[in-house]
């Protein structure tokens, strides 16, 4: 019997391979298509013919988790025990299904915010949990009132994702406040916060649970260096935990990966000596401007985008279809790939909205605003 009896191929795949054969501007799926940083490629080429292309400890490459450490220090003012608190991960999707698979036992239950990133229903079921959705509020900040109504006795983790994916949302601080008054009363709640975007943020600035002294000791912080570093196919991100959370996280990831690509690890470990995070965020920002100013005058509606390279769209003043086949209907009659926000949703709730990916060189987002202009 299948523990995933629903699963088919994500949305992600289906719109890439449908641009792909009908030679669409893929704006769905969320990879940049620029090149890398050329400093990153020099270190790359330096490093190759070290001998660095063997197991790394299974936590991770310690040059690396020390960089890690002062990088989490620098940016949230939190030290962490490179020892016990920190884990090289392949990719943060890896992180996150180790995660819930070490803590999650059959019959807990998962709180998920919708709409919400596809890999963590899947990652509940493989471990016997159960998903537990529950709609964001339509500006899609977090809604505490059907967040508390959902727990029980058998709520065993809360997921939030932030900046969150698919619509840009960012917490502040009020959000993070009443998370605080609800766990307080549910000690036994766990949180994992998805914070892959977290040097990705434009008006307000990112707030990390990694800042929240009554969060952190209950807390999982998924991050990716794939999203910050835009190498999105090196599949290297990391969690950091407190220990007995982590030591059981580290029995599932010994068993599933055990350790992670050496080279990728060695070549960031030198790359975070040079790199600009800053920089990064005000790349995207550049992205975004140019992709918002260019579709002013269209006819989609423009929702805030806050953080990560993504930005949604509201097209109902241009059709009534369902977002699913109008955004097929974008690939094959007007040639841009985006995503429909209701396949993110549990219930498939249909707003009529779209995630266009901004991570594209500046020539593929002039090119697409111009199609979407004449829509």
């Amino acid at each position: 019997m299948s523990k995933l009896p629903n699963a088919t191929a994500s949305i992600f795949s289906v719109m890439s391979q449908l641009a792909n054969k009908h030679n669409a501007i893929n704006l769905s799926q969320g990879f940049p298509n620029f090149p890398v940083d050329e400093r990153l490629l020099q270190i790359h080429e330096r490093l190759l013919n070290e001998n660095i292309h063997q197991y790394t400890p299974m936590a991770g490459l310690p040059s690396l988790l020390n960089k890690i450490a002062s990088l989490t220090n620098k940016n949230y003012q939190r030290e962490i025990n490179t020892d016990t608190e920190l884990l090289i991960t392949s990719g943060a999707t890896q992180g996150i299904f180790t995660t819930i698979n070490a803590l999650v036992n059959y019959g807990d239950d998962v709180l998920i915010l919708d709409p919400s990133y596809d890999s963590y229903e899947p990652s509940v079921l493989v471990a016997g949990g159960k998903p537990v959705r529950i709609s964001l509020n339509d500006d899609y900040s977090p809604n505490f009132n059907r967040i508390e109504a959902a727990i029980t006795a058998k709520t065993k983790l809360l997921i939030i994702n932030n900046p969150h994916n698919p619509t840009g949302k960012i917490w502040n601080e009020q959000d993070f406040e009443a998370l605080e008054t609800i766990l307080e009363k549910y000690e036994n709640i766990l949180l994992l916060s998805d914070e892959v975007y977290e040097y990705i943020s434009f008006k307000h600035p990112h707030i990390s649970v990694n800042t929240r002294p009554k969060l952190i000791n209950r807390a999982i912080i998924a991050s990716s260096f794939g999203k910050s570093l835009h190498v999105t196919g090196w599949k290297v991100g990391y969690l950091i935990a407190p220990e007995p959370l982590m030591k059981e996280i580290k029995k599932v990831h010994q068993f599933l990966v055990f350790s992670v690509n050496s080279t990728a690890q060695h070549v960031i470990t030198k790359y975070l000596d040079i790199v600009n995070f800053d920089e990064i965020s005000t790349m995207y920002a550049n992205k975004r401007a140019l992709f918002l100013e260019g579709i002013q005058s269209s006819c989609f509606k423009i929702l805030p985008s806050e953080g990560t390279y993504f930005q949604v769209v509201n097209y109902s003043e241009i059709s009534n279809k369902n977002d699913v086949e109008f955004a097929k209907e974008l690939i094959t009659k007007y040639g841009v790939a985006a995503i429909p926000i209701s396949v993110f949703y549990k219930d498939a709730t249909d707003k009529k909205m779209l995630r266009f990916c901004f991570a594209k060189t500046d020539e593929t987002l002039i090119n697409a605003v111009k199609i979407l202009n004449n829509i």
